[in-house]
């Protein structure tokens, strides 16, 4: 049996760490992986229902609820929390704000479909878009400084973008046969980065109506102790997931599904202490995505994502898999992935870092195991360092400590295309027991230092670093 049969039998029918000599040594790194998920805290709530329709909400998809919606929350607030229940059915609404102690349970049957009319998402919030704090339309569903929030259930929550609502405004004549002339993000996105790099006060970079930024679907900010779990989202506007400044949070069996412009499944930005397990991702963007801010608004803010474990989810169309970056400039650490399956021809890399020397950032401390790739059209691990604007910038980026152990891969362009920057080199990147098949051309390892493998086979032969 070859190398990488044996690797796809054992992660696909144990689902646990190949017994590798490395890892048996004592000082075991992924040992912390498991105090990190020991300290999570996953939100509880008191044994109170709050059904949307006691509060004038009507089935069907066309009587808005948003004002139900916001009796509910408050009334559970102010009881001291409970559950917002979401019956079976149909309902249409404007943005669901959070608060403390709520969670929104959407019941199996129930969808939540959001409105297209963009004064519901009026008056402006306090948001990240691309990595820069500004003020814009609000979130689908959003939370601000709130303590113990969640929403769970078996249902879904339908953003309602598409080629004629949202998606157009990317600019690309790919979504909704945009022309050039007709509105879009282009002019406010460039003055919004402007304002980043100025420091100009958040509360002056006010966008929304007239800007054509879309709005984030789900986005807890500066929050503690947050879950979302069981249901399904689709047809987001934009970044799907995104909690920011957040800490403490647990993504569980969350089913996500957009195909438009830039819609990221799950982007923790900026977040400390954070479990991602059993999802299923099909996006239009990057399936995951750890950020930390961008450029110079980035490092005004400069807080880093740290301590994220990334378990047991599957990955279908995406640019990655699980991504580092790009907008990272406040740094990552302490990132944790194992017994994933990703597979596509949609997948362009199972996993990547994009970064360049106008992000800059700190990046350290990546752990990758008993992850299954099906197949990918570029690489199995992507580092590139000459994303975008490359090495044109004055803050040189930095990542050290990449290490992959028992990853199986089953067809792709390269193995690995790590490419640094010459007066910014990759620094300490190793294979552990990896095989890679129906590779058709090999590996690019440019301005890489301390490049490690260890039983790691090409098209079924032993390779050694480059």
């Amino acid at each position: 049996m070859t190398t990488r049969r044996c690797l796809l039998q054992t992660i696909m029918t144990t689902g646990v760490m190949l017994p590798l000599a490395a890892e048996a040594q004592a000082n075991d790194p992924w040992a912390e992986a498991d105090r990190i998920v020991a300290r999570i805290v996953r939100p509880h709530f008191p044994a109170r229902d709050f059904v949307l329709t006691n509060y004038g909400a009507i089935e069907g998809g066309k009587s808005k609820c948003t004002e139900a919606f916001v009796k509910a929350i408050a009334a559970c607030n102010k009881a001291g929390g409970g559950r917002v229940v979401v019956p079976e059915g149909v309902w249409l609404t404007g943005p669901i704000h959070l608060q403390s102690n709520v969670n929104l349970y959407v019941s199996r049957g129930a969808t939540i479909r959001f409105s297209t009319d963009t004064t519901d998402y009026l008056p402006l919030v306090l948001t990240r878009w691309e990595g820069v704090e500004c003020m814009n339309y609000s979130p689908l569903v959003y939370a601000f400084e709130a303590e113990n929030i969640a929403v769970t259930g078996e249902g879904t929550l339908d953003g309602q973008a598409s080629d004629d609502h949202w998606w157009p405004w990317k600019g690309r004549p790919d979504f909704g046969g945009w022309k050039s002339g007709t509105p879009c993000q282009n002019e406010a996105r460039v003055k919004l980065f402007a304002m980043g790099d100025a420091n100009t006060p958040v509360s002056e970079r006010r966008f929304g109506e007239g800007s054509y930024l879309r709005p984030n679907f789900f986005e807890p900010y500066r929050c503690k102790n947050v879950l979302i779990e069981g249901v399904t989202v689709r047809n987001a506007p934009f970044w799907e997931l995104h909690p920011v400044l957040c800490q403490s949070v647990t993504i569980r069996g969350v089913t996500v599904d957009s195909s438009g412009p830039n819609t990221d499944g799950c982007d923790p930005e900026s977040c400390r202490d954070v479990l991602i397990e059993n999802c299923s991702f099909n996006t239009g963007d990057d399936c995951l995505a750890i950020k930390s801010g961008r450029n110079g608004d980035g490092r005004r803010v400069n807080v880093p994502c740290e301590n994220i474990i990334i378990r047991g989810c599957s990955m279908k169309n995406g640019h990655g898999g699980v991504t580092i970056g790009s907008e990272i400039t406040g740094g990552v650490h302490n990132v944790y992935v194992e017994n994933c399956r990703m597979d596509s021809p949609g997948l362009w890399n199972a996993i990547r870092f994009k970064n360049n020397a106008v992000r800059g950032g700190n990046l350290s401390n990546f752990h990758f195991r008993n992850i299954v790739v099906g197949q990918v059209s570029h690489a199995v691990l992507t580092i590139d360092f000459n994303y975008e604007e490359g090495g044109k910038g004055a803050f040189l980026p930095v990542l050290k400590g990449v290490h992959l152990s028992a990853i199986a891969g089953g067809k792709s362009k390269y193995a690995i295309d790590a490419q640094g920057l010459a007066n910014a080199v990759v620094e300490d990147v190793t294979l552990d027991h990896c095989a890679f098949d129906n590779v058709s051309d090999g590996t690019i390892v440019k301005f890489v230092r301390g490049v490690e493998f260890r039983g790691v086979t090409i098209n079924g032969k032993p390779v050694s670093a480059p």
